[in-house]
């Protein structure tokens, strides 16, 4: 892994490991200095890395895939993904891709891919199988253009199919079920009830809600602004950071029933010393492992099949579309890049919706017809007698 370093005059610089000149068998590296800022550096080396190609003097022939993965791709892909991506992704690559650490490049075969993924499909579900082997396949991909394979072998294989994983969520009635086993009168079920009706009510990610601070309410006009998520690195530790897209940005209007309820909360973090978290019971931000036990606790002691908190901003949906809403307003609401993302994960709830409307439609007009004989309006006979003086001009 680079190491990047400031010099005595507040610059970045780094040195670069490009693996062994096969003539010589000396190791090549590059060194880079004068940077303003890390962020330009760690840029500077992705694109060394990048455009070394095949160029790069690195012998084919015994380095291993360990070697590559650390040295040349994990740099790399660093400079290429946002660095909390990078931070999350990081340890779930290096477990699952230590399968090939002792192989060499050019030894990894279709047959021993094959199996790695076979093995990975009986512990994961395919959408996770999928997301690794994008990865792996890309880093692949930069070792053809680093000339050190001459083809992707992972490409002969073949990524899994996603499967269309299933919405859970929670009905109207079931979270009904959920908050009839709090008792509010305790600060912590108290807690928990605001987590559990906020999620359900707002739609919010995890990260949005865990975020939301009393400065991004507005009680007067009764709305919430997300402009920013919860990053948790360890056990109270955390950073703000920007939302998931540029359209998660936004601002949620509020019933008056929340409204009442996170007034009622936030007296209640005022009468302990107050806080400027909303979910909050003890100042911190809430962690999701938190959220989740109150949610399993509840689910079981109501009687209501366990959902995961993501479940909630399903319910959410779910509950807009019972609602006859249409797909451009929750797209805004939840804060979708584009509709067809709404489309495309609620698209089969729609389906229970337009059978609603049509529902709605039986006996929604009165047929009651005449039970007279109208003044026939024209004479049958005279119609004839017309017909045959239209000359064959007249016709066309």
């Amino acid at each position: 892994m680079v190491n990047f370093k400031k010099d005595k005059n507040g610059k970045y610089y780094f040195t670069a490991s490009l693996g062994f000149d096969k003539r010589t068998g000396k190791r090549v590296q590059k060194k880079r200095r004068g940077f303003k800022t890390i962020k330009e550096a760690k840029k500077a080396y992705a694109e060394l890395i990048s455009n070394y190609g095949k160029e790069a003097e690195t012998s084919q022939s015994t380095m291993l895939f360990e070697e590559f993965f650390y040295k040349l791709f994990l740099p790399y892909y660093q400079g290429k993904v946002e660095e909390r991506t990078y931070k999350n992704r990081l340890s779930t690559i290096k477990k699952t891709f230590s399968y090939f650490f002792k192989m060499e490049l050019r030894e990894i075969r279709p047959i021993d891919i094959q199996k790695w993924q076979n093995n990975l499909l009986s512990k994961y579900k395919n959408s996770y199988v999928s997301n690794i082997y994008g990865i792996f396949q890309m880093s692949l991909d930069r070792a053809v253009v680093l000339g050190l394979l001459e083809k992707n072998p992972a490409k002969v294989i073949g990524n899994v199919k996603k499967r269309k994983t299933t919405v859970d969520f929670w009905t109207k009635e079931e979270l009904e079920k959920v908050i009839s086993t709090f008792y509010i009168d305790d600060l912590y079920q108290h807690f928990g009830f605001i987590c559990i009706w906020l999620l359900f009510m707002t739609g919010m990610r995890l990260g949005e809600a865990t975020a939301l601070t009393w400065k991004d309410i507005d009680f007067e006009n009764k709305n919430l602004r997300v402009n920013k998520t919860l990053y948790y690195k360890r056990a109270k530790t955390y950073e703000f950071v920007e939302p998931k897209t540029a359209s998660s940005i936004r601002t949620i209007e509020l019933d008056d029933d929340t409204i009442t309820f996170l007034k009622a909360w936030k007296e209640r973090q005022v009468s302990i010393g107050g806080m400027s978290f909303v979910l909050s019971y003890n100042g911190t931000p809430t962690q999701k492992y938190t959220i989740r036990h109150i949610m399993r606790r509840h689910a079981t002691i109501a009687g209501v099949h366990i959902i995961r908190i993501h479940g909630l901003r399903h319910s959410h949906a779910s509950l807009l579309i019972s609602q006859q809403k249409d797909a451009l307003r929750i797209k805004e609401r939840l804060g979708h890049a584009d509709v067809q993302t709404t489309l495309g994960t609620y698209g089969h709830l729609y389906l229970n919706s337009l059978r609603e409307i049509t529902n709605d439609l039986i006996d929604s007009i009165p047929t009651n017809f005449s039970k007279i004989k109208p003044t026939p309006i024209y004479d049958d006979k005279k119609l004839m007698i017309n017909k045959s003086r239209i000359t064959p001009k007249e016709t066309h």
